[in-house]
């Protein structure tokens, strides 16, 4: 693993420069979350107009702290960013995160001060998440690190998460909490100016806490670098991107918001299918990956079985299943058997398994048995749509307790939003995927 990041994710103390008393400022939210996350270190707020933020001494310089920091959070305004970063190169500061944005994404003098920072940085061994962006966290129990400004912290999990923006960085971190999705990683890397994609994906290749890296870009800053790396990775564990930009309006969108150009829609795919990255359209798509890989066993192969209790979303299943060149499972002859033997006379007994609209738990019970028990299947997808006489949160205990004894991937699909509340929220809590169509 590259140790040059771990003075950004895995810092011993923390300098916040531009710490603010004033509430609802950059520089307020971001001292109060790392220390509402319990950060396991030091945290030393910068303020030379404060002697005191949240009952801690405040520094006038990150240069009059008495002991060492790894990471300095810069919230000043752009035209001091130059004067902090140099003293925090005198303090022998190993890690920055720039908060400040008004760099290469407004214009030509700002692609300067972003040159020349860049310069000053490298030039100084330090490493640089920024400019114009949202920060860091790392959820780790040793480390509690949430050096963001984001409103919604995440649980602990074990996907790895790169946003290029920080608006939406925020608010899949919100919706990634909401549907139980937890994560290992985040980082708002803003303008790229020293470390990209790449050496995020490089930090995080054989990080044990990481099992699915995600990443929303709207540029590549190495293409060539970044193929080379991902072809690497993708064999370790799987990456899934959303790539926006795709049309010339929002390519030049995309340059007006971080100052980095696009790239063509074909090449990217193009790129994307050589080295192994999984790309998706939507962040939901990428959340319904990410459930399924941060929580399930990989299958041995592509036989899946369906089971529902009712038809149509099971036609759904099985087109989409083939579309994506699943098979279905042909079923043991005992399994069938089973099966019949257990359940009513109207239930198909072929694949998909259809237990018709009066299946309970008890019913379900009998389904997941025997597909779990069955040597030609791989995986299981249960379809429920929630009927008003049956008890949805019995139907996701039962699919919980079974779903434990065996090393087959599980995902469910849950329709009827307002009945199948208390099953979708035990399915999540207990990571089952679960989906609304």
């Amino acid at each position: 693993m590259n140790r040059s990041l771990d003075a950004i994710f895995r810092p011993r103390s923390i300098a916040v420069i531009g710490a603010s008393r004033r509430p609802g400022s950059i520089g307020s939210e971001i001292l109060a979350k790392i220390l509402e996350a319990g950060f396991e270190g030091a945290v030393y707020p910068v303020n030379p107009h404060a002697p005191y933020l949240h009952s801690m001494k405040c520094y006038p310089s990150v240069r009059t702290i008495p002991d060492p920091v790894d990471l300095a959070m810069i919230v000043v305004p752009r035209d001091h960013v130059m004067e902090v970063v140099e003293e925090c190169r005198r303090k022998k500061v190993r890690g920055l995160v720039v908060i400040t944005a008004g760099f290469r994404e407004v214009g030509e003098e700002g692609a300067r001060l972003e040159a020349a920072l860049r310069k000053k940085v490298r030039g100084a061994g330090m490493r640089m998440i920024g400019p114009n962006c949202m920060g860091v966290i790392n959820t780790d129990p040793n480390v509690r690190l949430n050096a963001t400004f984001a409103a919604t912290a995440p649980t602990r999990g074990r996907a790895g998460f790169m946003s290029q923006s920080g608006a939406l960085g925020e608010i899949i971190l919100a919706n990634a909490r909401h549907i139980s999705l937890g994560i290992s990683m985040f980082a708002s890397v803003g303008n790229k100016a020293d470390i990209s994609g790449n050496d995020l994906i490089e930090y995080w290749e054989n990080d044990s806490s990481i099992g699915v890296i995600l990443m929303y870009l709207e540029s590549f800053g190495n293409p060539r670098k970044f193929t080379t790396i991902a072809q690497r990775v993708t064999r370790k564990k799987p990456i899934i991107a959303v790539k926006s930009g795709r049309t010339e309006a929002g390519a030049r969108a995309a340059f007006s918001h971080t100052g980095s150009l696009a790239g063509g829609d074909v090449a990217t795919s193009t790129l994307f299918e050589q080295c192994g990255v999984l790309r998706v359209n939507t962040i939901e798509e990428m959340f319904t990956l990410a459930t399924a890989f941060t929580s399930q066993p990989l299958p041995r192969g592509n036989r899946v079985a369906i089971l529902t209790n009712a038809g149509g979303p099971a036609i759904m299943a099985t087109d989409a299943a083939v579309n994506l060149g699943l098979t279905l499972a042909p079923l043991e002859e005992r399994t069938r058997r089973g099966l019949k033997q257990h359940l009513p006379p109207e239930c198909s007994l072929g694949n998909p398994v259809d237990l018709i609209a009066s299946a309970d738990a008890t019913r379900y019970a009998v389904g997941l048995r025997a597909l779990l028990a069955d040597a030609t299947v791989d995986g299981l997808m249960v379809l429920f749509v929630t009927p008003t006489m049956i008890n949805s949160l019995e139907v996701a205990k039962t699919i919980v307790r079974l779903s434990r004894r065996s090393k087959k991937p599980l995902m469910t699909c849950f329709m009827g939003k307002d009945r199948g509340a208390e099953g979708v929220q035990t399915l999540r809590h207990h990571s089952i995927p679960v989906y609304s169509f």
